[in-house]
């Protein structure tokens, strides 16, 4: 890969197929049980799905699996993107909580820990190439937007 940072896009995909997977492949008996938690878990896969989906469309042709901007794209700051900054990073993030709370599972808990680690990064490498591409008008839309969805902390 010329581009170094596209590792994070692997070990993003990586995870997610073994957040999917492992519940399947490994049999583990769940930390808890419950309809609760199955409730609990099918919203926030829904949620998660559903703000990831609305960034994506948002996105339409500018969306590419690549941590850069496509040549030629336009800064979205509205729909998803008036809510954070990375809609589909944390769509994907509350579809994953979901699904470790339904399978209630140590090793799920510990994949989710890394894909938040490696979207965090990935979402920190794509804001200097943002900030590249767009200058002022993006430097303002993150002024205003939390990177994910927080107020404090990761900006």
């Amino acid at each position: 890969m010329r581009d170094r940072a596209n590792w994070l896009v692997v070990a993003q995909f990586v995870l997610l197929a073994v957040l999917v997977v492992l519940p399947f492949a490994v049999p583990v008996a769940p930390l808890w049980a419950g309809q609760q938690s199955t409730v609990l878990a099918v919203l926030l896969i829904i949620t998660g799905l559903v703000l990831a989906g609305a960034g994506a469309v948002a996105l339409g042709r500018d969306l590419v699996v690549q941590v850069a901007p496509r040549e030629g794209a336009a800064l979205r700051t509205t729909g998803a993107y008036r809510l954070t900054r990375n809609p589909i990073y944390v769509g994907l993030l509350i579809a994953a909580s979901g699904w470790v709370v339904w399978f209630a599972r140590v090793d799920l808990i510990v994949v989710w820990v890394l894909l938040a680690v490696v979207l965090v990064a990935k979402a920190r490498v794509e804001e200097r190439r943002l900030v590249t591409r767009f200058g002022d008008d993006y430097r303002e839309y993150a002024a205003h937007t939390p990177l994910m969805l927080w107020r404090r902390g990761i900006r």
